[in-house]
């Protein structure tokens, strides 16, 4: 749902002059430091960029789940490590507290997330507990009005620079599955949390990624999302529901991103006294690239639509974010193909691309994952039956 044509289309072109002027540039530089300067992310709050799923009432912007796809695919469009630096409070860092939070916990968080004072993480990733999040070991004992808070977690963005955690540990003996996990609010500097620093990864370099630790972490009864234990791993769904749909809008920016990177190059190299865009063989490889990039953004803005008019897309979401990213990463491999050697070597648009896509296939759920819901889904639509744990 679009609410106001003409703003939208505003604040669209002032973010693809941002990526134009301002990301693109800085992409090879912020590939080799694996940093963000800090002056360019002082630009992103200035955009707005920190508060645009947040509602206006608590500072953000507001946006509806269409047109925060809109945004997504336009920012994305840049290497994907800039949208990373915001995305968490526009996602996952806030969608709990968005869906379950307390006024109180609202009040208190939303409008330094919106603004991005503080940036925010989702610690729901172990060792032992991905896919498979029910499994997870960290555990919540109760104390009196508080609780001790032990266990690790792993693969977390924004870990190593974040201000708020979102934590999901066990707080309810004796009960097995999702009704034992609560969703626990905790700041940076609280005593028994420790959070790694950045791991080293294949890419998206710039966006920090790390360990968080938590040894007997006190925190009050208060800190529970919604006052409500129980609740978070259903609150952790509702909150990968929709961002399911934010990543798959990110896999499109990539891939209409390569198909122009893809012409340009195919327009300029030469070979056998022609360009090697007019070779049937290449113009195959643009175009199944473009047909697949138009279709996911189709697939997206379909979906985000459909949740904006109040209608369950749960299964339309995994169907977004698994086309999507593997539809990205056909498209960065067809890219790396049509740059030929030029897109083997470190630092390439092609090569850069290739690497930071490759995680779209993993996180918020693999596409193994997705295949899953979608069939137990499908199957369940039309009567039948399938015995299979997702999540």
């Amino acid at each position: 749902m679009i609410r106001d044509p003409g703003q939208m289309r505003s604040l669209l072109e002032r973010i693809r002059r941002f990526v134009l002027d301002v990301c693109i540039p800085a992409e090879v530089d912020i590939d080799r430091s694996d940093e963000i300067p800090e002056p360019l992310v002082q630009q992103m709050r200035a955009l707005g960029l920190f508060g645009h799923s947040i509602p206006s009432e608590y500072g953000g912007g507001g946006l509806s789940t269409e047109e925060l796809a809109l945004v997504n695919i336009e920012i994305s469009q840049s290497a994907t490590v800039f949208r990373a630096r915001f995305g968490t409070n526009t996602g996952i860092g806030s969608e709990s507290l968005i869906a379950d939070g307390t006024e109180e916990q609202k009040r208190r968080y939303l409008p330094r997330l919106a603004s991005g004072e503080i940036t925010g993480c989702f610690a729901l990733t172990e060792p032992d507990a991905g896919s498979d999040a029910i499994s997870m070991r960290t555990v919540a004992e109760r104390d009196g009005d508080h609780y001790l808070i032990s266990g690790s977690k792993c693969y977390i963005t924004n870990a190593p620079i974040a201000d708020l955690f979102t934590v999901f540990a066990r707080s309810e003996p004796g009960i097995e599955g999702a009704p034992g996990i609560s969703a626990f609010l905790v700041e940076r500097g609280t005593p028994g949390l420790a959070a790694g620093p950045a791991i080293r990864k294949l890419g998206q370099h710039g966006s920090p990624v790390g360990e968080v630790h938590l040894d007997r972490c006190r925190v009050p009864a208060s800190a529970i999302v919604g006052g409500r234990p129980g609740q978070g791993f259903r609150t952790a769904m509702k909150a990968l529901n929709k961002q399911r749909i934010n990543l798959a809008a990110l896999c499109v920016g990539p891939s209409l991103r390569l198909v122009d990177e893809m012409v340009r190059h195919a327009s300029a190299r030469r070979q056998f006294g022609q360009p090697i865009a007019g070779f049937q063989l290449v113009q195959a490889l643009i175009a199944d690239s473009n047909t697949e990039a138009h279709a996911a953004r189709a697939l997206v803005l379909e979906t985000a639509r459909k949740r904006d008019a109040g209608e369950d897309v749960t299964m339309e979401a995994s169907m977004c974010k698994m086309f999507a990213s593997e539809a990205a990463g056909r498209v960065a491999d067809r890219a790396v193909q049509v740059f030929g050697g030029a897109g083997f070597v470190a630092g390439n648009v092609a090569e850069r691309f290739y690497r930071d896509v490759r995680v779209f296939r993993l996180y918020e759920g693999t596409t193994q994952i997705h295949q899953l819901n979608i069939a137990k889904r499908t199957l369940a639509q039309r009567g039948g039956a399938l015995d299979t744990p997702a999540s």
